[in-house]
């Protein structure tokens, strides 16, 4: 048989521990602030490199205007594609084919995440064929591909890329190879 104390004792039993879950998750939600100097000066680069970063491919690919790849790249910047392209002249001339060969172009900078000078995009490439891309004539067709580049930068200055793309799935859509 159940009395009134061993009710009550259980209803008090009930409120105290809702009451330290509730403590609990209120202290465990207390931001901390951080005071080392090497992670607040990481986390600073890291956010100027991604505002550079995404600028970069907004102002080029979207807006066509490649200029902004002279001072983006230091002299010895390496794209690692298939033959690696060297020297910051040669990786804006490999930009510049995706400007002159696509038409309603659109580069979506889907995710960016930095640590430092590294940084990961997870973006998406849109346009129509309407020029020469890398010796392919203009085939009219569209195109939409997602990809993921690595990024080191070096004084604020983009160093290397290295892209992973889905390229079959690219030239299928530009009608070169068949599905």
């Amino acid at each position: 048989m159940i009395d009134n104390v061993s009710i009550q004792e259980s209803f008090v039993m009930k409120k105290t521990m809702i009451l330290l879950l509730m403590f609990g998750a209120l202290t465990g939600c207390v931001s901390v602030k951080v005071n080392n100097p090497e992670l607040v000066k990481n986390a600073e680069l890291s956010k100027r490199n991604v505002t550079f970063y995404s600028n970069v491919w907004e102002v080029a690919i979207n807006e066509g205007r490649t200029e902004i790849l002279d001072t983006a790249y230091v002299d010895d910047a390496i794209l690692h594609t298939s033959p690696a392209v060297k020297g910051k002249a040669n990786v804006k001339a490999y930009y510049e084919n995706f400007v002159t060969g696509f038409s309603e172009r659109k580069f979506i900078v889907k995710e960016i995440f930095a640590d430092g000078d590294r940084l990961v995009k997870y973006w998406q490439f849109k346009g129509k064929h309407t020029g020469a891309f890398f010796g392919i004539p203009a085939t009219g067709k569209n195109v939409d591909v997602i990809g993921c580049t690595i990024v080191k930068m070096k004084g604020g200055k983009i160093s290397e890329e290295q892209d992973f793309m889905d390229n079959l799935v690219f030239m299928q859509q530009l009608g070169v190879i068949r599905p």
